[in-house]
């Protein structure tokens, strides 16, 4: 039976034998099993591989160590320079009214007029009022007369009052001998007490004509005070910053809703409102320095004063009004400038500045992460005072001195080691 193998034959002989060809499905099976064989043999390598790598990738995540950059947290103790828009404002200011009625005689300064304590400004002519303080003086020596007749009138009564004591004392005592009737001494003892009620009357007398004379005297310098403010002086060194009448125009005394005559101003010492906010108010006190810079005068800068504050916050801004006191004897500012306020104010207690890329926030707030021991980081909680834009003033959680972790990878934790 033939079953697919070549038999020799036996009249083969074996060089014949060894020359013919193996059988085709062997050939075939030998091709597909060495691909195979190869296949499994690369794919078992790389496996292996692959899962070696891993490991090793394992190994190096666990032993990493990232490398950060860091900073020192700054401790500060200068103080704090706050910067906050003024507006100049005069040290003093007058606006001056007519105190008498009249006409303007002499108008001597003008706007812009540099002017003098007790320098005369203007002149009103007022003659009314000048016959009233005639007539007001005149009445005087009337009430000086009136006293004297008064006096007249209470000599005339005690030598009448006199002469009626004396006659009731002789009256009486012929009354009780029987010489004189008793009606006439009684006439006598009612005209002796008439007679005093006349000295009372005349020592009245007296004190009415000295209490109108008294009262016309104020009269008297009530007008005169008058008749001053018909020269209109100024009331302390300055410059007229503004004029609303000229020689010929009627002005009216005590007029509430009339325009002020002139208005003066002091500028040789400039006031400027600043209003500190409520994190520097508490350092803010009486003869703090600061600088007053403007806008309009660069390179230049004027020593300043705090003069006074209000003591209270206002309740809607929650700052509080500073006063600054800028010394302008060079005339070089004027009122009603826009000017910049810088206040060195003192520190309550020391600040720590830290770079902005120190700070992280994530869900335990804002944070900042320290390296304690060299290599250890640990986060610690803080809240910002001031922010500068590139770095921030903390208000709590360092203490100065540390090593900050600038820009933290997001994965880093509490305890983990970096490298520098």
């Amino acid at each position: 039976m033939n079953d697919g193998k070549r038999v020799p034959a036996p009249q083969d002989s074996p060089a014949q034998t060894r020359d013919v060809p193996p059988p085709p499905r062997r050939r075939l099976a030998l091709w597909v099993a060495v691909p195979i064989l190869a296949l499994l043999g690369w794919g078992g390598w790389s496996h292996w591989r692959t899962h070696q790598a891993a490991a090793e990738t394992q190994q190096q995540q666990r032993d990493f160590t990232p490398q950060v950059r860091t900073a020192t947290a700054k401790r500060v103790d200068d103080p704090i320079l706050l910067a906050e828009p003024g507006q100049t404002l005069a040290f003093d200011t007058a606006n001056l009214f007519a105190r008498a009625t009249g006409y303007v005689e002499e108008r001597r300064v003008d706007i812009g007029s540099r002017v003098k304590k007790g320098d005369l400004l203007l002149r009103i002519a007022a003659p009314d009022l000048d016959q009233q303080l005639v007539q007001a003086q005149a009445q005087i020596g009337q009430n000086q007369a009136a006293i004297l007749q008064a006096h007249a009138n209470l000599e005339q009564a005690q030598a009448t009052v006199n002469l009626a004591n004396v006659t009731r004392t002789r009256t009486t005592t012929l009354a009780s001998q029987g010489w004189e009737t008793k009606q006439n001494a009684d006439n006598s003892t009612a005209n002796a007490a008439t007679g005093a009620a006349g000295v009372a009357a005349a020592q009245a007398g007296i004190a009415v004509a000295e209490a109108n004379l008294r009262a016309q005297q104020a009269t008297v310098h009530r007008l005169q005070e008058l008749t001053g403010f018909e020269r209109v002086i100024a009331p302390f060194d300055g410059v007229v910053t503004a004029r609303t009448v000229d020689a010929g125009d009627l002005v009216t005394a005590d007029s509430s809703g009339g325009r002020a005559m002139l208005s003066l101003a002091r500028d040789d010492v400039l006031r400027i409102a600043v209003y500190v906010p409520q994190s520097g108010a508490g350092g803010i006190h009486d003869g703090l320095a600061a600088k007053v810079t403007v806008p309009e005068l660069p390179g230049r800068s004027f020593e300043a004063r705090v003069s006074q504050t209000a003591h209270a916050l206002d309740a809607t801004s929650r700052s509080l009004l500073t006063e600054v006191d800028v010394d302008n004897a060079e005339g070089a500012l004027r009122a009603g400038l826009y000017v910049d306020v810088s206040i060195a104010i003192p520190r309550q207690k020391p600040g720590i500045v830290v770079p902005d890329e120190a700070l992280v926030f994530n869900a335990g707030g804002l944070q900042v992460a320290t390296l304690d021991d060299g290599d250890q980081v640990h986060f610690h909680k803080v809240s910002i005072y001031r922010d500068f834009g590139t770095s921030a003033e903390l208000r709590d959680g360092l203490q100065g001195g540390e090593t900050l972790v600038l820009a933290p990878p997001p994965d880093l934790t509490d305890g983990a080691k970096v490298r520098k």
